[in-house]
């Protein structure tokens, strides 16, 4: 019996909620695949800062870099008068996601933006721009640029303070990421786009000669680049012509919750972070939604395909990531909705409705 390791970071907000519709849907695997999942939950972001006073405990690094792959819920929430965001920077939620990520080394981003044929009347494009429905995958450089750089306050001569974010990037850490991205689109429609600001800034200068580089090294994948405006408004105005993106730490955030949306919903986008090991961090890409915490109305299938992302790539299980994304389609198809989405004539689901749903159509494949 294949058996596998996994760490379980439920986090804040409606984290708790949309990792057990997931967790639900693994202990569906186990039993239809007949594999062992030993799953042991951690704390990290705010609930850490709770707990232990800090929003990345030792303990929970320890758990991860045991495990095959680690889930992830979310992270803070995103409220101003929070008593997490009157702490200073290097305490905040966030840094221990920054943190968790710098020490699993996974510095490769996959976010798939699919938008199933049944969700067409949720895109908000219109109807010909996504006749033939898409799937885009951006491949966003995690663990450098300017989130990574160094950052601070200093006195400013006309009074109050002058703030500063350094963004950095080395030849080795672009040209990891863009094998990575070249790897992906010669397993898809062989057409990569590298998306930076060449025309402003000397890291896109050095990231856009890396990739040039690179390209030739690939002579089956048409090629080519774009400034990162051009490329969010062409994601509205012609999404279709895309296939992989890539690109670095802040434009690869900002431009896939762009694409989310494209989708239907922000509630349907998992992500993969992968490193040079098996071992993977697997997280929807939305926040955490604390508006909506504890309410059960959270939409968890970007979760639940997060789970499937981590059975395909640090898992080895290919038939059963297969089969997770199939069940999630085929909810969809039948009409099932959580608030999020457009409705199909069909009640809403609550977080856990829809999970037990995705589990009743994975037993029956």
């Amino acid at each position: 019996m294949k058996k596998a390791k996994i760490a379980l970071i439920p986090g804040d907000g409606i984290g708790p909620e949309i990792v057990a519709e997931a967790v639900k849907v693994l202990w569906a695997v186990e039993k239809k695949f007949k594999v062992q999942f030993d799953m042991t939950e951690a704390l990290m972001g705010g609930a850490a800062i709770d707990a232990v006073g800090c929003p990345l405990p030792e303990e929970t690094k320890q758990v991860c870099m045991e495990s095959d792959g680690v889930l992830l819920g979310a992270v803070g929430d995103n409220i101003a008068t929070s008593p997490w965001y009157q702490l200073p920077p290097e305490l905040r939620p966030e840094k221990g996601l920054l943190e968790l990520r710098a020490a699993m080394q996974v510095f490769a981003n996959l976010r798939p933006a699919i938008l199933h044929p049944s969700l067409a009347a949720s895109c908000y494009l219109k109807p010909e721009l996504v006749a033939n429905g898409l799937d885009i995958l951006i491949v966003r450089e995690l663990v450098g640029g300017i989130y990574f750089g160094n950052r601070g306050r200093k006195p400013c001569e006309k009074g109050g303070e002058t703030a500063f974010d350094v963004m950095e990037y080395s030849t080795y850490e672009i040209e990891r990421i863009g094998r990575v991205a070249f790897e992906a689109a010669m397993k898809r429609k062989k057409k990569l786009v590298s998306v930076d600001k060449a025309n402003v800034l000397e890291t896109s200068r050095l990231w856009r000669a890396v990739m040039h580089r690179l390209a030739e090294e690939y002579p089956e994948v048409e090629y080519s680049d774009m400034l990162v405006d051009s490329a969010a408004m062409e994601l509205v105005r012609n999404p279709a012509r895309f296939d992989v993106i890539v690109t670095e730490n802040m434009f690869g955030d900002i431009l896939s919750d762009e694409a989310s949306m494209i989708t239907g919903s922000i509630g349907l986008l998992p992500s993969a972070s992968l490193g040079e090991t098996a071992r993977g961090l697997y997280e929807p890409i939305h926040g955490s939604a604390p508006d909506i915490a504890g309410q059960n109305k959270a939409n968890p299938l970007a979760t639940i395909a997060s789970a499937a992302m981590m059975l395909r790539y640090s898992l080895g299980m290919e038939e059963a990531a297969f089969a997770v994304e199939k069940a999630i389609s085929g909810t969809l198809e039948q009409g099932w909705r959580t608030a999020d989405l457009e409705p199909a004539g069909k009640p809403f689901l609550t977080t856990s409705q829809m999970g037990d749903k995705v589990v009743e159509n994975l037993m029956l494949l």
